[in-house]
């Protein structure tokens, strides 16, 4: 079967009378004001300015806050509850409670509910019912349309209030647990970022704890049931609901959901590490081909006076894709690496961190770690450039509206905002403070805040193959840090004790 050619005689044909039809169209002196080049359109400047959170905020009869975004376009209404608390509330043994007892949440029914029941009836709902615990925060939440909501409500709200743990499913979540477990040490991505953890803040401290075989096991259904108790009431609630509603109504079936649930005490903010970790070289060895590399040291708090300019500064260094000066040395100029870059990772309770990090055959490795080293060294000797601060500070701000792109996305700042520190005006402020840094600026807060001497340099790999260096000779381990490396265990995955003697 012959098919029609789509650039055939017939749409040659009419390609010659649209092209004179657009000529005549096209107003005069059209064609001089269009730009020779990309670079020369003038966009003009984004205006846009962030929503207020004061604007969406409430405070229940119970004392919980309340954000509330309507939003009509679907008929769908969406309901967010996070609670203050998470895994740093473990207690020493029992490793992994607040992960069990959020997840048990949803999969074991209520007191009233078998978990097939509630199942059944949030699937006849077709409404969409989660909950879970991370390192400093717990949430349940709901997405239903708004011709179920009512129903599909008071189901969510009995799962929050009263989950029923049962012991069938809790015994299938610890199976899986443990089976996840086994598989620990498969990926090294995951060994690096243990061992970084422990080295970083700590074995005691949260941030490293890790469950083990033990710990699951020695977690039972009172257990859950009094960490539930403790973390999901009103005194650590926050709500946050975006969708299809009028505000007056969604206040009154909040009241009227939440009476008779007491407020209890608010958990404590999760604890700053204690622990002061020790530059060098440090290395798990195992046989694979490539050496994962991770370099850093702790960085700055969220509303440190210079996080701004840190991060602006970390856009240049290595956190800005192909811009950046990491990633062109290592990948593109070196092409020693297929990923390659630095992240500032600041927290809101205590410092967070700075790490550079890459992954590169074995014998390129010292290379890589080299280069990157150098660009810090450069970036605290040398000003940046215009342009390239420009470019940095142009991506900050051009992209800080998809941070309120949607009702949704709204809505869970502002609750994450509410229970965490922050500085009043944060957002409103944050265009202009990163428009006023400069190239001076830039290289203070380098020189004040990284320091490759105060570093460490980790990483998994065979280290009889990444000592040694390239070939050519460029760099070897024995480079950094007086030649001096510290071997760590590769570790059970149940026991997360040393393997070997």
């Amino acid at each position: 079967m012959n098919r029609p050619n789509p650039g055939g005689p017939r749409a040659s044909s009419l390609v010659l009378p649209l092209l004179l039809l657009l000529a005549v169209a096209a107003p005069a002196g059209a064609a001089d004001e269009l730009p020779s080049h990309p670079d020369e359109i003038d966009y003009g400047e984004l205006a846009f300015e962030p929503p207020v959170a004061a604007d969406y905020r409430h405070v229940l009869s119970n004392g919980a806050v309340l954000y509330l975004l309507p939003d009509t376009a679907l008929p769908l209404i969406d309901v967010a509850f996070s609670f203050s608390g998470g895994s740093y509330l473990d207690p020493v043994g029992k490793e992994g409670l607040a992960a069990l007892t959020g997840a048990m949440m949803r999969r074991g029914g209520t007191t009233s509910l078998s978990p097939e029941a509630f199942d059944q009836k949030a699937d006849f709902l077709a409404a969409e019912i989660s909950a879970g615990m991370g390192d400093d925060a717990a949430q349940a939440g709901l997405n239903s349309i708004t011709a179920n909501f009512d129903d599909a409500f008071s189901l969510f709200m009995d799962m929050v209030r009263n989950p029923g743990y049962d012991a069938a499913r809790f015994e299938t979540l610890k199976a899986e647990v443990i089976e996840g477990m086994k598989q620990r040490n498969d990926n090294a991505d995951g060994i690096l970022r243990s061992e970084w953890s422990r080295l970083m803040y700590g074995e005691s401290h949260f941030e490293a704890r890790q469950g083990t075989l033990a710990s699951i096991e020695s977690i039972g259904l009172d257990d859950m049931r009094a960490f539930h108790g403790r973390i999901f009431q009103p005194g650590n609630l926050v709500v946050g609901i975006t969708g299809d509603f009028e505000p007056e109504a969604m206040i009154a079936r909040l009241e009227s959901a939440f009476a008779g649930w007491e407020a209890g005490e608010r958990a404590p903010t999760p604890p700053a590490p204690d622990h002061d970790f020790t530059p060098g070289v440090y290395f798990v060895e195992k046989e694979i081909p490539q050496g994962k590399v991770a370099i850093g040291m702790r960085g700055l708090t969220r509303d440190h006076p210079d996080s701004t300019t840190l991060r602006v500064m970390n856009l240049i260094l290595g956190g800005g894709g192909f811009t950046s000066r990491i990633t062109n040395k290592v990948r593109t100029e070196e092409g020693l690496a297929y990923s390659a870059g630095s992240m500032m990772r600041p927290s809101y309770h205590y410092p967070g961190e700075f790490q550079a990090f890459f992954q590169s055959k074995s014998s390129t490795c010292a290379l890589a770690t080299k280069l990157i080293l150098d660009e810090i060294d450069r970036i605290r000797a040398e000003p940046v450039s215009a342009e390239e601060l420009d470019v940095a500070k142009a991506s900050v701000i051009e992209t800080f509206p998809r941070a309120f792109e949607s009702k949704k996305a709204v809505r869970d700042l502002f609750v994450s905002e509410e229970w965490r520190p922050h500085v009043e005006g944060f957002f409103e402020g944050y265009r202009d403070r990163v428009r006023a840094i400069t190239v001076e600026d830039i290289q203070r807060v380098a020189r004040e805040h990284l320091d490759p001497a105060e570093m460490m340099i980790v990483l998994v790999g065979d280290w009889s193959e990444i000592s040694p260096g390239d070939l050519d000779g460029r760099a070897k381990m024995a480079d950094f840090f007086d030649g001096e490396a510290t071997e760590l265990p590769l570790r059970d995955p149940l026991t997360l004790e040393p393997i070997g003697p």
